[in-house]
């Protein structure tokens, strides 16, 4: 029998927290007190000390936050982030990325935030600005519910219709892990699987799935195949979306 659905988000389960960062920045002091600040807040942080080194650490590994100085010798922020971008090779090359500097204007702020920069962070700063940061990165990955009731509730307008519609969301998404490892090879046919689900996942709350289906599809559009880190994202949330559908069936 399904439990009794809330209209509580509050209650909404959620799902597990992983975050990769990767600080780059040529002054040993920042780079300290933004990795221990970061580590602090949760997030498993790494530091380098120059452009060239954040290239290849992020080349070769996926994080999902890159915290890059904009004055660093051999490259900066922009030149970082713009090898990453153009490289399909690269597992971080869609991961979120803030531009970091003592000094700062209007006009090279925005011209870093046209640069796909999600945010400029001026230093010296505090792990409160920290913290404001991470809610970018906890806004395309984690930090949603797996099930939230009270949206469903309001798509649907009734909750013995989401329960039925939720026991036809987790037989969908059962089918689609089984179908994965064959999709992963698949583009276009996982895209379109995608597609299909993110309507479901809106009727019935799934709310942390139909980001990461989200996410995977502009993955899947800009071609970056060197880049596991969404995939890796969504096959988890898929994980604990079937899971947390399996405790609302007795």
């Amino acid at each position: 029998m399904f439990n009794t659905l809330s209209s509580d988000p509050s209650r909404a389960r959620r799902a597990p927290e992983t975050v990769r960062a990767l600080v780059a920045d040529d002054d040993a002091t920042s780079r300290l007190f933004l990795v221990e600040a970061l580590r602090s807040l949760g997030l498993d942080a790494q530091a380098c000390h120059d452009g060239a080194a954040a290239i290849a650490l992020a080349h070769d590994e996926a994080f999902d936050l890159l915290l890059l100085d904009c004055r660093m010798p051999g490259a900066g922020a922009e030149e970082v982030l713009a090898a990453l971008r153009q490289d399909p090779q690269a597992r971080s090359s869609d991961c979120t990325a803030v531009a970091t500097s003592a000094e700062m204007d209007t006009t090279e702020r925005e011209r870093l935030l046209s640069a796909e920069f999600s945010e400029v962070l001026q230093k010296p700063c505090n792990v409160a600005d920290l913290r404001r940061i991470l809610t970018l990165v906890q806004a395309g990955t984690t930090s949603q519910p797996l099930l939230d009731d009270s949206q469903a509730i309001a798509t649907m307008g009734d909750a013995e219709v989401v329960k039925a519609m939720r026991t036809l969301l987790r037989a969908e998404l059962v089918g689609l892990y089984q179908d994965m490892d064959v999709l992963r090879d698949d583009p276009g046919s996982l895209a379109e699987r995608l597609h299909r689900l993110r309507s479901s996942c809106g009727f019935c709350g799934a709310s942390a799935l139909a980001t990461q289906a989200m996410l995977l599809q502009r993955h899947l559009k800009l071609g970056h195949t060197g880049s596991l880190a969404p995939l890796s994202r969504f096959r988890k949330a898929l994980m604990a979306t079937i899971e947390a559908l399996g405790t609302e069936v007795a």
